[in-house]
């Protein structure tokens, strides 16, 4: 297993703590001013019990990646609240529940690849892009005289996931989307 700083966590990401493997599910970088020094706060996921945490790592600590098998796998379709991947190298297919996905699943489109990571044979996470181009299905229409610095307004995507994007953008229009964040890049 690989050491990686704590700044390097990323959602999504695999670690070992406590001798139990975790995914990650949100982190921020906190600063605290004065004495204090900065840490990580992550939330994480325990793969095996499912029950969550949320623990504070110093930013200069390492913590334990875990050794995982990734496959490129590609999100084929949904089947009531599961999700189809196709392994790329077999054609084998894959069921995740909306559950084991929690937080990700907004994100999918059928034909987007993703990396499944195994563990012991058995799919613990999976890594999306960093970022998915999605389609405004909702949202207020636009304002005269909306400029892109005045405040953003909430849009839902054709998958369900709900974005704060600028006055500008308008139903049925595609805009890019960072899968970590959930937070709008740009229209497309």
């Amino acid at each position: 297993m690989a050491k990686v700083l704590a700044t390097e966590i990323r959602v999504g990401n695999l670690i070992e703590w406590d001798k139990r493997i975790w995914r990650v599910l949100k982190c921020y970088h906190v600063h605290v001013g004065g004495r204090g020094g900065a840490f990580m706060q992550v939330e994480m996921k325990d793969i095996e019990a499912g029950t969550k945490t949320n623990q504070r790592i110093r930013t200069e600590d390492k913590v334990e990646r875990a050794f995982v098998e990734p496959r490129e796998m590609t999100f084929l379709y949904q089947e009531g609240d599961n999700y189809i991947f196709m392994d790329k190298e077999n054609y084998e297919q894959l069921s995740l529940s909306r559950d084991f996905l929690e937080g990700q699943y907004e994100y999918l489109l059928p034909n987007t690849d993703v990396q499944v990571n195994f563990h012991n044979d058995r799919a613990i996470g999976v890594q999306l892009p960093a970022s998915v181009v999605l389609t405004i299905t909702d949202t207020e229409p636009n304002l005269k005289g909306a400029t892109a610095t005045s405040s953003y307004k909430p849009a839902t995507t054709e998958t369900g996931l709900v974005v704060m994007v600028p006055p500008f953008v308008l139903q049925g229009e595609r805009i890019k989307v960072n899968t970590d964040s959930g937070e709008y890049i740009e229209r497309m």
